[in-house]
């Protein structure tokens, strides 16, 4: 006789059975014991867990005439007897009344009508008439089509059992007429009690950790871990260790394994190049061997985070005492970072051309790493630091300033001594900066005592903004129309503005570009710009007058407004004073914080440096 391969030799009979597949065997169990046994079935899963062998169990069991020699059974019975013709014939495939086919043969319509002609017909001998369809999701979409009203009220002689390791592909208008039961993988430690099994009824003897092994390449698959064990029996069928196994399937061992992540804890560089270049001599597939290695990083971080690790890390027990031993020796944060690090490179190294180099690489990167120094370390040095600094204050001695790091923030040199007093020009923030921090004889980073900085009245700042740095004995533009001093008309008229916006925002917006040339009880001359857009907004006979109204509340009369459009800018205007306040405010701001400790600290310890600084909005 031909060999049986262990796969089918021992494949599960009853419900009682099937590993790892409790919640299926026991819906199905209950469904038949209540009596409410649905007519269509989808049992869905990856390859090897068990799909095909509930089919052929259910099937057994809606069947199941009971033993020869005893009253036939008038309902199906919760575990098949396994004796009658029923359950033999389906067990060996030779039942007439139960069909097993494949959707990648039968995947046409005219297959799924041939398979309609026979559905009316009463079985020949079982109590039902089953059809069993593996890889379902084979089937063409006309195929779907025909059988929909079929599927939906068949027969009551009639059951339909599904299988398929890919649901998505499955119309919708087929899973909403069937029973859809989803197949677990199976966990690691229950496939070696299975192996476990069928080696004791083979009496043949193998270590745990081969067995181990084994459910590791199996990768949740009852059906893999049986020929997997198939290829290692026909190497040697005695006394098998894990390093028989791991030698004919071309695995990296667990000892290899736990010496590559020992090296990697202890960041032993040339270690890990020695290990990688005898798993490349022993012809191991490296990709393999890192998607291992990641795993057996996962296990020391769970074997760190958890006071209880051994339900999540489903190891033999040497390993797990190896993986325990091994976390012990370092931090949660270095495992993590260690796991972080070489499953970043673990895409690259799969889809590399030169997987040797790009293990080896990430093994190295990873060896040097630097060590990690805590936040709350980083911060006492820093108070340390603080500490003995204002104690050397104290003492009148102060150490020297280290350089500013590379990238720093640094004052801006002076402008060009032509561009310091050319009129109507505003000089850029650096440079006012930099000439305030020259006439009061202090810099941003100086260490020694400071003066107090006090911001000119906003009156002040305004007028020094009408015409800019003026060269002596120049006359101004309002000297020329004779209306006096240049800060004159803008203290009054911003305080009309403001009361114009508390009331009609949206006018005293655009009352803040307009340059004041005179302010008084009789008359207001305001200056626009030539190509603005603003005046155009408030020419409306009623805003006149409204402004007018307002203004009397700071004057005493209304008085008549002007406008002139002979201006080439917005200087002298609200605008640009609350633009030259606001940038003397960044100024000030800039420098307190230049001079803070806790900065100047962590610009030169840590080489930090100030981007930016945000005022409060005022407006």
């Amino acid at each position: 006789m031909s060999y049986l391969v262990l796969a089918r030799k021992w494949r599960p009979m009853r419900f009682e059975d099937l590993v790892g597949q409790g919640h299926v065997a026991q819906t199905l169990a209950n469904a038949i014991q209540r009596g409410r046994v649905a007519h269509a079935f989808l049992f869905t899963g990856v390859r090897g867990v068990g799909k095909t062998t509930s089919a052929r169990i259910l099937a057994k069991t809606l069947n199941c005439m009971g033993k020869p020699g005893s009253e036939p059974l008038t309902a199906p019975p919760v575990t098949p007897c396994l004796e009658c013709p029923a359950c033999l014939e389906i067990a060996a495939g030779t039942d007439l009344d139960v069909r097993e086919i494949d959707g990648a043969s039968y995947n046409g319509v005219d297959e799924v009508r041939k398979l309609q002609d026979g559905i009316p017909y009463r079985p020949a001998r079982d109590r039902y008439k089953i059809i069993i369809v593996d890889e379902v999701h084979m089937l063409s979409t006309n195929a779907w089509n025909a059988l929909l009203k079929t599927l939906e009220e068949p027969p009551p002689h009639v059951k339909f059992i599904f299988a398929t390791t890919e649901v998505h592909k499955v119309p919708v208008t087929i899973l909403s007429r069937v029973q859809r039961f989803d197949f677990k993988l199976i966990p690691s430690q229950q496939i070696v009690q299975r192996l476990q099994e069928v080696l004791g009824h083979e009496g043949i003897a193998m270590e745990e950790g081969a067995l181990h092994l084994l459910a590791r390449e199996a990768a949740g698959s009852m059906r893999d871990a049986m020929s997997l064990l198939d290829q290692v029996l026909a190497w040697k069928d005695q006394a098998l260790t894990s390093a028989d196994v791991a030698a004919v399937l071309g695995v990296a061992s667990h000892r290899v394994l736990y010496d590559l992540a020992s090296a990697l804890v202890d960041g032993e560089a040339r270690r890990c190049l020695e290990l990688v270049a005898g798993l490349a001599e022993e012809g191991h597939e490296l990709s393999h061997v890192a998607r291992d290695l990641l795993a057996v990083l996962r296990a020391l971080v769970v074997a760190k985070v958890c006071a209880e690790p051994t339900p999540l890390l489903d190891l033999a027990e040497d390993e797990q005492r190896d993986v325990l031993a091994l976390a012990a020796r370092t931090s949660v944060e270095d495992l993590t970072r260690l796991h972080q690090g070489f499953s970043a490179s673990f895409d690259d190294l799969r889809l590399s051309g030169q997987p040797r180099a790009a293990l080896e690489m990430a093994l190295v990167r990873l060896a040097l790493r630097p060590p990690l120094v805590p936040l709350d370390d980083l911060i006492g040095r820093l108070g340390a630091l603080e500490r003995s600094l204002r104690g050397a204050a104290r003492g009148g001695a102060l150490p020297p300033a280290a350089a500013p790091p590379r990238g720093a923030l640094e004052p801006s040199p002076p402008p060009p001594p032509e561009q310091q007093g050319r009129p109507g020009r505003a000089q850029p923030r650096e440079h006012r900066a930099e000439a305030a921090r020259a006439s009061s004889g202090t810099t941003a980073d100086s260490d020694g005592p400071r003066a107090p900085s006090v911001a000119p009245p906003p009156e002040r700042s305004a007028a020094a903004a009408l015409g800019g740095a003026v060269e002596p004995g120049a006359p101004s533009d309002q000297q020329e129309r004779g209306a006096g001093a240049e800060a004159e008309p803008l203290g009054p008229w911003r305080k009309i503005v403001e009361l114009v916006s508390a009331e009609a925002p949206r006018l005293g917006a655009f009352l803040k570009h307009a340059a004041p040339l005179e302010v008084g009880p009789e008359l207001i001359r305001l200056r626009w710009p030539a190509q603005g857009v603003h005046l155009g907004e408030i020419d409306d006979g009623a805003e006149q007058r409204r402004v007018a109204q307002l203004a009397a509340t700071i004057l005493g009369a209304e008085p008549r407004i002007v406008h002139l459009r002979e201006g080439t800018d917005e200087r002298g205007s609200v605008a640009e004073a609350i633009s030259q306040e606001r940038a003397e405010e960044l100024r000030l701001a800039r420098e307190r914080a230049l001079a803070a400790p806790a900065l100047r600290l962590a610009r030169e310890v840590l080489g930090a440096r100030l981007l930016d600084i945000v005022l409060p909005n005022t407006e």
